[in-house]
Formats: C-alpha cells, structure tokens, sequence
C-alpha cells in the first residue's frame, strides 16, 4: 500500500490517509455570510471523495473582518445551522472536515467590511484594493481574540472535526507576524516573541473554548515574498517551534501574500483577461500593465514549491504533522516527499475543483497525476464573483451574479 494511503492522526483526529483539501474562496454563500444550498452540495461531494481531511474555504470571524463578497461567515450564533449542514454533509459520506477561521485585516475594502480595513499597522496604501488601512488599538485587538474564540466555539457547536486558523496570505494573523507589514513597536510588535502574540492569544482563547481533544491546525507562510521582506524561513521554524509548545495539531506550509506577491500563492498562468474583466474601466490601463508585467516575472508553475522550506519546518519540529501546499500534482512526487520524510500530508486544492474524485482514482491506480493545469481561470472566476470551480474551458460572460449561486 502507498504511503499516502496510511492513516496520521492530528491530536486525537484519525485521518485514513495523507491527503488534505486545503481552504480556498468559494464564493456561495448569501450576502450576510449564511451557508447556501451550494454550498453545501460542494461539500457533500468533496466528502465522497475519500480525502483525509477536507479544510472549508475561510470563515470571517467578524463582520469587519470579511474579506469577500459571498464569503461564508461564522461570526455570530445564527449561522450555526447552516455550518451545522456542511458538517453533516461531510459526515455522511465519511469524510472529515475543518472550518478554516480568517479576519482580513487590511486585505479588504470598505464596501465589503463595512468600515475602513485595519491591520497591525497604518501604513502605506495597498497596490490592488488601494487601501490605507488604520491601526488596531490594544482594545480592537482583544476583541478580534474574542472573536476568534467564539468563532471555534461556534464550529465546535455545528460539528467540525477541527479548526483551522489562516495565519498565511496576508490576512491579519500573516501582517502581525510579518515585519513588513506589522511595524508596531509596543506589545504586539517589534521582535518575533511580540509579532507572534496575536497568534498565540488567539490559540489560547480557542483552546479555552472548544472541547479539549478538538485539534487546532494552523496555515503559516515561510516566505511572504513582500516588496521588504517580511516573514523568512529563519523566521519561521522559529514561529513553528512555539506553535509546537502551544500544542496545535498540525502545520501547512505555504507563501505569498494577495496584496503583494499573490503569484507565489498559486503559480501558473496569470488569468490576465479574467481579472482585467472584473475590475471597473478606470482600473483596466493600469492593472493590464502590471499584470502583463507579473506574466514576465518567474511566476510559471513550479511542482511542490513550498516543499523545500516545508521540510526545513519538518525536520526542525518533527513530531507536528506537516502539510504541504502549492504545485504538487503528481503521485510519485507526492509518495517521494512523504516516503522521505519531506512532509506529512499532501494539500491541493486546484487540482480537487477539477477532480473531487482524485484520491480515489488515486487510489484506485487510475490516475497518476492531477488533470489541473494551473491556468488559474479559476482565480480569474473569483474575481468576476463566480462561484467556485473548474474553469478550464473559460468563464461566463459578466459578472457572477447571487441568483446563480442556488436560492
């Protein structure tokens, strides 16, 4: 039997096998945040799809915290229900599911949030939401930990198997921990033990509040790839070994941010046309030029390219699962960083919007590589407010428009 087809526990949560549905934007919810019919008929066919641990798209944690348009929410009581259903979904195809927890910080506007976004820091104006984003009072901050707690409170109660927290991709925990974005220099920044506080409340209050044996996963860069570096690998295993004396259940490796590098987050074709079609025409000139620009950077898709700073973390914290994200599509491959002690776990997420049933044909020997490609179409669908998915063979005309995500 292949390695990846092993069993792995995180904490005390049996995975049957290596493979993880990492998170990703899914673009179904209802404008207030509730879960859609969609959205749960997504994951109902994830969870027959024999992954070992399927990670939602990001939740936000509070109304000023959400990223997206149609992002799925659990910042309060009333959404329950509806997260209760994914979960239930999942379950009874006997999969396993985390509710990924996210506030976007600055990587937002104020027409999705509802106020002016606000990170570690006021600094500087964003190149792609144009965004000087305010800073956090000591008052602001212990609010988002509260929320974060009641937010696993929350996923605890609607039946996830674990949480996840995105600390990576530039969302709030990433611009805390990273010196490029967070230049505070009181409690919350200034040397990494401050920069990671955040991060660690944040984990405290959630253990505080979810049932003991609930494992918590945690989603950290090892390269922002910022214009002044932000967080490095040096940087990082030295967050990793505090998240391991915190007792988190896992680690997935990943780079790059949205506002500054989100190439190095997915690799690949630039869906140039895709997103030029998205944004308003006084936008067009500019972003045509930058990204025809970023089309010319080494940004083409590179197999496994976090799994070299992924072993790094692994063998620097070899008893905390690893998993590792970005580029991998073939099977040998993923077998060899396994089998070799590279990582732990293998995360995909593209390659599952194509084929929900790869680890089964996997499995099953019929398949020994993904079919996905990375043209990133499905990035360019994102962007035009398109529910999730496959867009190999191109997107639709206009924008994505609420009536087709269910009702």
């Amino acid at each position: 039997m292949s390695i990846l087809f092993e069993p792995i526990e995180f904490g005390k949560l049996a995975l049957p096998n290596r493979f993880v549905h990492t998170g990703c934007y899914e673009c179904m919810a209802r404008d207030d945040g509730q879960v859609s019919e969609a959205l749960v008929r997504r994951y109902s066919r994830l969870g027959k799809g024999r992954i070992g641990l399927i990670v939602t798209g990001y939740m936000f944690v509070s109304q000023d915290g959400k990223a997206n348009p149609f992002q799925t929410g659990i910042s309060n009581d009333s959404m329950i229900p509806g997260l209760a259903r994914i979960a239930d979904a999942v379950h009874e195809k006997g999969g396993r599911i985390a509710f990924q927890l996210v506030h976007a910080g600055r990587q937002t506007t104020r027409q999705i949030c509802g106020k002016q976004p606000a990170g570690p820091s006021a600094s500087g104006r964003d190149p792609i939401y144009l965004v000087k984003p305010r800073q956090l009072s000591d008052s602001q901050i212990v609010e988002i930990i509260e929320a974060y707690a009641d937010a696993a409170k929350r996923a605890a109660t609607a039946g996830a198997d674990a949480i996840h927290i995105s600390a990576a991709g530039g969302y709030l925990l990433n611009q805390f921990l990273s010196p490029f974005f967070n230049q505070r220099q009181d409690m919350w920044g200034g040397s990494d033990e401050n920069r990671f506080r955040l991060l660690k409340e944040i984990i405290l209050a959630m253990q505080s509040a979810v049932p003991k044996p609930m494992p918590i996963i945690v989603k950290m860069n090892t390269r922002d790839a910022t214009p002044i570096e932000g967080i490095n690998l040096e940087m990082a295993l030295r967050y990793a070994a505090w998240l391991k004396e915190l007792g988190i259940a896992a680690l997935e490796i990943a780079s790059g941010t949205l506002l500054y590098s989100n190439m190095q987050m997915w690799r690949g074709r630039v869906p140039v046309t895709e997103i030029i079609r998205s944004l308003p025409w006084w936008k067009k000139p500019l972003a045509w030029f930058s990204l025809k620009a970023l089309e010319r950077k080494d940004t083409g898709f590179l197999e496994g390219w976090n799994l070299k700073d992924a072993a790094a973390v692994k063998a620097h914290v070899p008893d905390m699962p690893v998993i590792t994200v970005g580029g991998m599509r073939t099977l040998a491959q993923m077998e060899a960083a396994v089998q070799k002690g590279l990582t732990d776990c293998i995360g995909m997420c593209r390659p599952f919007l194509r084929e929900p049933n790869l680890v089964i044909k996997f499995q099953d020997d019929r398949a020994g590589e993904a079919k996905c490609d990375s043209c990133n179409r499905c990035l360019g669908a994102a962007a035009n407010l398109w529910p999730v998915g496959c867009y190999n063979k191109g997107i639709p005309k206009g924008k994505g428009r609420a009536a087709d995500r269910e009702q």
